[in-house]
């Protein structure tokens, strides 16, 4: 026989709602046992049935697990106490910040050139002091950043000349002249020749008479 749905609803006739009491009772007291063995979970049952009897199920200790509840509830109640006071200072400071964004988004169109037209002499000289101490600090960083780049070319430049006396020595191959000492040899053989052509004493001339 095919056992029919329960409608939830109370159950109109009073000896028929105690019977089906009692029995969802001792299966609801069996479930919790089972669930507090199985998960090793704590869990804490109170009933109270019709006539006011009360019957309870505790894992552990019921009065630690209500305090346990009670706590949790309370630290529940203060986390959402805290968040709504956020929320209300939020809102308070909500037209403050609107206008210090709208500040901020007139202060940047008039740094770009945009929005000028309402701006007094004062104004305009202001913006332009900005504009000159913005473009000062600017130069100074790229400045910096140009000799930083410089000073680490030199460095690797170094490093790779290092290296390739160092290649040189390992093959036997003698290292390379700088060009300064290779111009000065030859202005030093230049003048050497120079020097000998004019040795001696000067070559003598037949004067011939008319």
């Amino acid at each position: 026989m095919v056992r029919g749905k329960t409608q939830m609803k109370r159950i109109e006739n009073a000896t028929s709602r105690q019977v089906t009491f009692s029995k969802r009772r001792n299966g609801l007291l069996k479930k919790a046992f089972e669930l507090s063995v199985l998960c090793d979970v704590e869990v804490a049952l109170i009933i109270f049935s019709p006539r006011g009897k009360l019957c309870e199920f505790s894992s552990c200790s019921m009065d630690k697990t209500i305090e346990r509840y009670q706590k949790r509830q309370k630290d529940r109640e203060n986390s959402t106490k805290a968040v709504e006071e956020n929320m209300q200072n939020v809102k308070e400071d909500a037209p403050s910040m609107a206008k210090k964004i709208d500040f901020l988004e007139d202060s940047k169109r008039k740094l770009l050139g945009n929005g000028l037209e309402p701006c007094s002499l004062n104004e305009l000289q202001l913006l332009e002091n900005q504009l000159e101490r913005s473009l000062s600090r600017i130069r100074a960083k790229k400045n910096q950043l140009v000799w930083e780049q410089i000073e680490k070319l030199k460095e690797e430049e170094r490093r790779l000349g290092e290296e390739n006396s160092k290649l040189r020595e390992k093959c036997g191959v003698q290292p390379r002249q700088s060009s300064t000492s290779k111009s000065d040899e030859l202005h030093i053989e230049s003048m050497e020749v120079e020097t000998e052509l004019f040795i001696g004493p000067p070559e003598r001339r037949s004067i011939q008479k008319p």
